[in-house]
């Protein structure tokens, strides 16, 4: 199994997954044919709160990655999510896909690096 990672907004690099959209709201423009989605899991994704705080600011990603894995210990569908992840995996690869910019300061990077460790 190989656990990935990859924005939405590009031309689907990668289509041998099962494909979780990982963000809260829906992404501007993306069609649900384009966008090729197995699952959208919005309760995983950061509060509005934590993200509007971010606003997307590399210099608040550290600070942002902590407050991001504080929610994910308390939140109530992270067994849910690490159980239908776990269950993926167990049929090929899966891939978080995600909305932002910005490739390497995004949720997706912080949730992926949280599965991995747990």
């Amino acid at each position: 199994m190989t656990l990935k990672i990859e924005r939405i907004y590009t031309k689907p690099a990668d289509m041998d997954g099962f494909r979780i959209l990982v963000d809260r709201v829906w992404p501007r423009g993306i069609s649900k044919e384009k966008a090729a989605l197995d699952e959208w899991f919005k309760t995983i994704a950061p509060t509005k709160e934590l993200r509007q705080w971010f606003g997307h600011e590399p210099a608040k990603y550290p600070e942002f990655k902590t407050r991001y894995e504080a929610e994910l210990d308390a939140n109530p569908d992270l067994n849910k999510f690490i159980d239908l992840v776990t269950t993926q995996a167990k049929n090929g690869n899966v891939i978080l896909l995600y909305g932002a910019k910005d490739e390497t300061h995004n949720q997706a990077v912080v949730l992926k690096d949280y599965l991995e460790r747990h």
